[in-house]
């Protein structure tokens, strides 16, 4: 079978056919057979798994033909090896929360090589497997330090902005030694295959502006300047008041949440300057044919008038999403209903 470039031309401006299709989180707990391999393992022992990655990442390709792969993983493997006693419960906890400059200081930067060669072994096995491209994928040094610094999920990251504004050496320090982890991870993935890589900035929006632009961006902006090889999307979210400065990125492609219209983003990241992805709301996978249908065509419609869209979620799909409606979806942009 021939290899399906169309991201790869749609996120380099090229003119398409149609707008490639994937979801964040396509491979998951909506997939009946996603859920048979976990009934095997935990998600931290999935994870690390090469050969139980490379099966979930190409489930919903054979399911439902998106037309690229995204990587099985989870953001928060490559600190593990940094120094941090990492579980998921189900979600990420976090025994020994990063406070101070002394505890910044016991972190180390990581060795891909050396400290996750199960990714690295996987995204070769995917390469080999697959006759769409594969995006490798990390999270933000932002998004990370959240989780790092307060532990696990926030509802207000209290301590991790108070690191920010009280020690102001011990937020730089983590966030030098995330930022650079990341690059070499992300540079890595592209070393060993990756066709385009995603850094997920999941939490970016809890700040203000003044704080994105001085604590955050230049982080951000060091990543994207060193990164080679392939081209990288940035996906902030909740982030559209900061696309004035986001917009600054060395950068191929853009994510935009449900919040925003694709239109209103281009203006703001500066006109014709990115290729977009999004921006469906993965909620709207509960509701019915033809309104799912009609928000498509429209999202459709809009990504016509920009330098290159791909169709994606605001954000990831969620477990209980019916999978017909995925599958409906993904015909609905590829034109087959």
């Amino acid at each position: 079978m021939a290899f399906n470039d169309l991201l790869l031309r749609s996120i380099n401006g090229e003119k398409v056919e149609r707008p490639p299709v994937w979801f964040m989180r396509q491979a998951g707990r909506y997939m009946e057979e996603y859920r048979a391999v976990r009934k095997k393992v935990t998600f931290l022992e999935l994870c690390k798994n090469p050969d139980l990655c490379t099966e979930v990442t190409l489930q919903p390709i054979e399911a439902f033909g998106f037309d690229n792969a995204i990587l099985f993983s989870d953001i928060l493997i490559p600190i593990e090896p940094m120094g941090v006693k990492l579980d998921f419960n189900p979600a990420p906890v976090i025994a020994n929360p990063v406070r101070t400059l002394a505890d910044a200081d016991k972190l180390r930067e990581i060795n891909p090589e050396q400290d996750v060669p199960f990714v690295l072994e996987t995204v070769r096995k995917l390469v080999k497997a697959l006759d769409v491209p594969l995006i490798g994928f990390s999270g933000a040094p932002f998004t990370l330090a959240s989780y790092m610094v307060e532990g696990a999920g926030s509802k207000n990251y209290e301590h991790i902005k108070t690191l920010m504004h009280t020690e102001p050496t011990a937020y730089r320090v983590l966030m030098e030694k995330l930022a650079n982890s990341t690059l070499k991870y992300l540079q890595a993935q592209i070393d060993n295959g990756a066709h385009v890589v995603q850094m997920f900035d999941t939490w970016a929006g809890v700040v203000s502006h003044y704080d994105y632009e001085k604590f955050i961006f230049p982080y951000v902006q060091y990543i994207a300047d060193n990164l080679k090889g392939a081209p990288l999307i940035y996906f902030a979210k909740d982030a559209f008041s900061f696309f004035d400065v986001i917009g600054k990125l060395n950068c191929a492609g853009m994510g935009v949440d449900w919040k925003t219209k694709l239109t209103d983003a281009d203006e703001r990241l500066g006109k014709g300057k990115f290729a977009l992805q999004g921006n469906f709301d993965p909620i709207q996978l509960f509701g019915t044919k033809e309104s799912i249908k009609e928000t498509a065509e429209k999202i459709i419609e809009e990504g016509k008038t920009l330098k290159g869209h791909i169709f994606n979620l605001g954000h990831g799909i969620v477990p209980a999403t019916p999978r017909e409606n995925v599958d409906y979806l993904v015909k609905v942009v590829k034109g087959e209903a």
